[in-house]
């Protein structure tokens, strides 16, 4: 005690100190510290009004429009019911109007009746996945090491369908749906959905479902495990065909980021749909969502309904603020929409509400660590999320191309939430070319956050897109880029598409947003949502755990209006046994009105200003959501009060990035190598030089390097470490790299055929920048070859007939077989005994490595999976 005493002591305490001395904050101090006070101040009211204005601008404009369009339509409905009048027929078209409306009042009763029916099967039977596809379980997560409620379904291709034929070299595609209060299945809805598109094609398609209830103690690490040893499964069942692609849907798109990080040597391409992963970003004036936390509560709020659930989160809470936030729609326009169109639009509602409806439970872990470490700690991208103690999920180990699909018309994960991860992640995109990573990002303006992943038409053709392209992604160099579909023809099954792949840098993916600064106020919300946890863990939760039990846990369930409002509206409510026979009757004798009819026309009117008055309100409540959140939260004080939530990352330099090992490795062997890595270093050269890459000369670099002898014969693997190489190479010793060409390319021969498969990637002489013609010029000066001067606009490898030894009829086997009898621990020669049908050879994918300095476990990572690369038809790609 004497310590503290003595440590209060006015002379001991520089604080105390300070504030007995009137001069220890001086004048020019006071005054500096309330500049920034004023400044933050001004820069929070000019985000406020922005903000604001925007939603204003747009609720007028918006409901303007709306407005004036009803009051037309108005006009024209009382024009015809005038029309009518004069015509004598208006009392007959009132009857016809209103034996229309009973019959369709009857028959939405009866689908809201076999809607409540559906669901109460449903929960019966468990919940099972909404698939329309037959399947099979292949492992069950129940049965694992480490239990969890998840399992793989293999997707039985179904005989009505045109599919082809399920190939062994076809690359599978495992899809996993999102766990947010809904049921598994969504991705694979409809014939034309994401499992639709893979199966027409002909690849094994495996879904990741979950059971209704979470196995007793599931955290996320159970389900990240479990998802592993699926994707392990997948690739046992199919030892010839690349590594499955990846597809996660919404939420299931950070649990793919998860897999793919904790086990980067498991997964071929990833793809994220929607997924929200950067929870803090957004615009202002927009995506309301991410205020949710900062206006309703944080982290203590899933605490408090798990414990109010006896340990498990009812998924159906989710739901309901899902539903909140187009109340419009959810409340009202579907409703309509079903009333409306009684006669076509019941077997849609009934499938759509059949996953809408089935609400899936989580434990308070999982709950938990979604809500502390993504949409209120935002962790994921600042690399301090953790699934397990003392084990940081880290973004950068993903070695899998990342393909990532948003929108601007999704209310739910909009684009920045989907894409600023990247910026928050790598120092900028050359950081992701030398870590050899492929980043490609789409970007739709229109699709809502569902369509992104069921079947709408717009989606329909991003999803087919990606299943085609795959093996040009895979053969672009690493970086950042963005690709767009600019047209498409053909049926469904043989689609043609024109591509278009863009360099991007970070400055373009900042352009997304509109600013960061907004942002900052969440580190304030993440600050308090801790405290209030931990408030709530020690000084509430015991009294609210000791009044719950197992059965009034399950009775709030039972009795959650949402679950409520479909019960009362089943069988099993005796009120309604009057309404299937009626219901048959009304079909029987359905009299639709006639087109034209005046009061279906006012009808019509009514609805839209309804629902518009609810689209209204909810637009001045998310206004109003706005601006309380940031008048909370966006304080000076609050924003010393999140100080510590505030930084991301810590980002390495460029000068640091060089001492990684994998640089150190590619540099130590800049002169090994043959005519694959000297082609591909030179285009990586020539794509430096030129800043950006038009699409036709992407085209024509992804077809020397995935359709052209030797490169056809590199498996994706070794495709990839040779790309990732000659970048590194390229990146930190540019000119060592053009000066040991020569010593890769020792033929002639070589050097020529090299140097003319690089003139064709740009293209013609004239449509070159002079950056590029002076590079072109390097190489032919290195290597010893006369100066360009003519055009070489024909594939130079795509004109050589290929024939191999006999018994060797397969490059990728003749190339597995010499390498699995090369000696243990010396480098296998990558020669592939290819013969031009003129008097050049075709070169081999590369010359021997040096056994003395290229140690075997540096190679490795090229060909890791040798038993996985066999036999495969040469004239069908595996993508």
């Amino acid at each position: 005690m004497k310590d503290i005493f003595d440590a209060l002591e006015k002379g001991q305490n520089e604080f105390l100190e300070s504030l007995h001395d009137a001069t220890a904050w001086g004048p020019s101090e006071r005054f500096t510290a309330l500049q920034a006070q004023a400044t933050e101040l001004s820069n929070l009211g000019e985000l406020m009004g922005r903000g604001l204005s925007k939603h204003l601008t747009r609720i007028s404009d918006d409901h303007k429009s709306r407005w004036q369009a009803t009051v037309a339509e108005y006009g024209k409905a009382v024009k015809a019911m005038g029309g009518a009048q004069e015509a004598g027929s208006l009392y007959q078209a009132w009857e016809e109007y209103w034996q229309d409306a009973a019959q369709r009042t009857v028959l939405t009763m009866d689908v809201l009746r076999k809607r409540g029916d559906n669901f109460m099967d449903h929960e019966e039977a468990g919940c099972p996945p909404v698939l329309i596809y037959d399947y099979e379980v292949v492992l069950d997560g129940a049965d694992l090491p480490r239990p969890s409620c998840y399992m793989l379904l293999k997707i039985i291709p179904p005989a009505d369908l045109p599919c082809r034929d399920p190939k062994p070299f076809k690359r599978p595609y495992i899809i996993i749906d999102p766990r947010a209060g809904h049921g598994a299945g969504i991705g694979g809805f409809k014939p034309d959905s994401q499992v639709g598109v893979a199966l027409h094609d002909g690849h094994p398609v495996y879904f990741v479902a979950f059971k209704r209830m979470p196995e007793k103690g599931q955290t996320l690490a159970d389900v990240t495990h479990a998802e592993a040893a699926f994707v392990r499964k997948v690739m046992e069942l199919h030892p010839e065909a690349p590594n499955p692609v990846v597809t996660g849907n919404c939420q299931g798109g950070w649990a793919t980021l998860l897999l793919a990080a904790m086990n980067p040597d498991l997964t071929g391409p990833i793809i994220l749909n929607g997924a929200p992963v950067s929870t803090w970003s957004g615009r202002v004036g927009e995506n309301p969502m991410r205020y949710n936390a900062g206006v309703l509560g944080g982290t203590w709020n899933a605490m408090y309904y798990s414990d109010l659930g006896h340990g498990i989160f009812d998924g159906a809470d989710i739901v309901q603020n899902f539903e909140m936030l187009n109340p419009a729609r959810n409340y009202f326009g579907k409703y309509y929409d079903l009333y409306s169109k009684v006669d076509t639009e019941p077997k849609r509602f009934l499938e759509f509400e059949r996953w809408w409806g089935g609400y899936f439970l989580l434990n308070e872990a999982e709950m938990k660590w979604i809500v502390e470490q993504l949409f209120v700690g935002n962790r994921l991208s600042k690399n301090e999320a953790q699934l397990e103690t003392g084990r940081n999920v880290d973004i950068k180990h993903i070695r899998a191309p990342i393909i990532v699909f948003a929108s601007y018309g999704d209310n739910i994960t909009p684009p920045q939430q989907a894409l600023n991860w990247i910026i928050d992640t790598y120092t900028d995109e050359r950081e992701i070319a030398i870590r050899g990573q492929r980043i490609i990002y789409m970007i739709h303006e229109q699709v809502g956050h569902l369509g992104i992943f069921v079947s709408s038409k717009i989606a329909k053709k991003e999803h087919t897109e990606v299943t085609s392209t795959l093996k040009t992604i895979e053969a672009l160099a690493p970086g950042l880029y963005e690709m767009t579909i600019d047209d498409y023809e053909g049926p469904l099954l043989e689609r043609e598409f024109t591509v278009s792949f863009h360099e991007r840098k970070m400055e373009d993916l900042a352009k997304i947003d509109d600013g960061r600064d907004d942002e900052i106020p969440f580190a304030a919300v993440a600050r308090a949502s801790e405290q209030q946890a931990e408030f709530y863990d020690v000084c509430v939760r015991p009294f609210v755990q000791a009044f719950v039990t197992e059965q009034s846990a399950d009775l709030r369930r039972k009795s959650h209006p949402l679950r409520m409002q479909r019960a009362l509206f089943s069988s099993l409510n005796p009120a309604l046994g009057w309404l299937p026979g009626i219901a048959e009757r009304a079909r029987n004798e359905r009299s639709p009105a006639s087109a034209g009819n005046p009061f279906v026309e006012l009808e019509k009117v009514n609805a839209a200003l309804i629902e518009q008055s609810m689209d209204l309100f909810r637009d001045l409540r998310d206004t109003a959501y706005e601006n309380l959140f940031y008048s909370i939260w966006g304080t000076p004080y609050m924003r010393w009060f999140g100080r510590s939530k505030q930084p991301g990352r810590t980002l390495k330099r460029k000068d640091e990035l060089r001492s990684l090992p994998p640089v150190q490795a590619a540099l130590m062997h800049i002169e090994e190598g043959g005519f694959c890595e000297a082609v591909i270093r030179m285009l990586i050269l020539l794509a430096d030089s030129r800043g950006n890459v038009r699409r036709d000369r992407l085209e024509r670099s992804a077809r020397v390097l995935t359709q052209d002898e030797p490169f056809k014969s590199l498996t994706a693997d070794e495709r990839s470490f040779i790309l990732q190489e000659q970048t590194m190479i390229v990146e930190f010793a540019p000119e060592q790299a053009l000066e040991t060409l020569p010593k890769l390319l020792k033929t002639q021969q070589e050097r020529e055929l090299a140097a003319k498969v690089v003139r064709f990637v740009p293209g013609a002489i004239d449509e070159m920048t002079p950056h590029t013609l002076e590079t072109l010029q390097q190489f032919h000066e290195v290597l010893g070859l006369p100066p360009v001067s003519d055009d070489i606009l024909d594939d130079p490898l795509a004109v050589t007939d290929v024939s191999v030894e006999p018994g060797k009829e397969d490059t990728r086997a003749a190339q597995e077989e010499a390498a699995s009898n090369a000696p243990a621990k010396t480098p296998a020669k990558r020669t592939a005994p290819v013969k031009a049908a003129s008097a050049a050879a075709v070169p081999s994918k590369s010359s021997p490595r040096k056994p003395a300095t290229r140690k075997a476990p540096a190679r490795k990572t090229a060909v890791s999976r040798k038993p996985r690369s066999t036999a495969k038809k040469p004239q069908e790609s595996a993508e």
